[in-house]
């Protein structure tokens, strides 16, 4: 008889710019092959370098809404004029599968995919503080200084939901917020839920007369 497939964990991870989470996120998954990472569909034009089914699936604007309209996405958001959103099959799919899958998205599409799947475990990454938020904006080299001025407004904003979310981990040192994300991910692989069908035989003889 076949054995049933246990269930995977979403993991959805915010953080404000510069907070290191795409890094991170890209180590916890060379770190542990169990975990995939969620695929968001686009209207934005494809940037030099980027892949189709890769970075993003790039669809046309009709097509996104239409996707809205059935009701397709666990997450969407208008950024700046183009659309960005999650796939509500995909992610049910895959975890139907027993994969563990991580969502990057910021607090308010976190709120959305927590109303409908409430199980999912929230994580919040932060910086240590202002300061060192602001260091890391200007080193990144990117932005311009009233880009970096909106970023830095919009961290407060953020930031202001962290208690939101299940976990917060700081990122001060990469290796030791790194070692945070995974403790969480095994520590959850370890719940009394998840173990117990996987282990029930061992159980139920552990358990049963001596």
């Amino acid at each position: 008889m076949n054995q049933a497939v246990e269930q995977g964990t979403l993991y959805v991870i915010s953080a404000p710019s510069g907070a290191g989470k795409t890094s991170l996120v890209a180590e916890m998954l060379r770190n542990d092959e169990k975990l995939g990472v969620s695929v968001s569909h686009t209207t934005r034009a494809m940037r030099e370098g980027e892949q189709d089914g890769v970075n993003y699936h790039f669809v046309g604007r009709p097509e996104f809404e239409a996707m809205i309209a059935r009701g397709d996405f666990l997450e969407h958001a208008d950024v700046f004029g183009n659309y960005y959103g999650t796939s509500q099959v995909w992610v049910r799919e895959t975890l139907a599968k027993g994969q563990d899958v991580i969502l990057e998205i910021d607090w308010q599409g976190a709120a959305q995919v927590r109303r409908l799947i409430p199980e999912c475990v929230s994580i919040f990454i932060v910086p240590p503080s202002p300061e060192v938020l602001r260091e890391r904006l200007i080193g990144r080299g990117t932005d311009a200084p009233e880009v970096v001025e909106r970023r830095l407004a919009e961290a407060e904003e953020e930031c202001r939901h962290a208690v939101e979310f299940d976990f917060l981990v700081v990122n001060d040192d990469f290796s030791a917020a790194l070692g945070d994300l995974l403790a969480i991910v095994r520590a959850q692989r370890l719940r009394m839920e998840v173990q117990q069908p996987r282990h029930r035989v061992l159980l139920s003889g552990l358990s049963g007369p001596g």
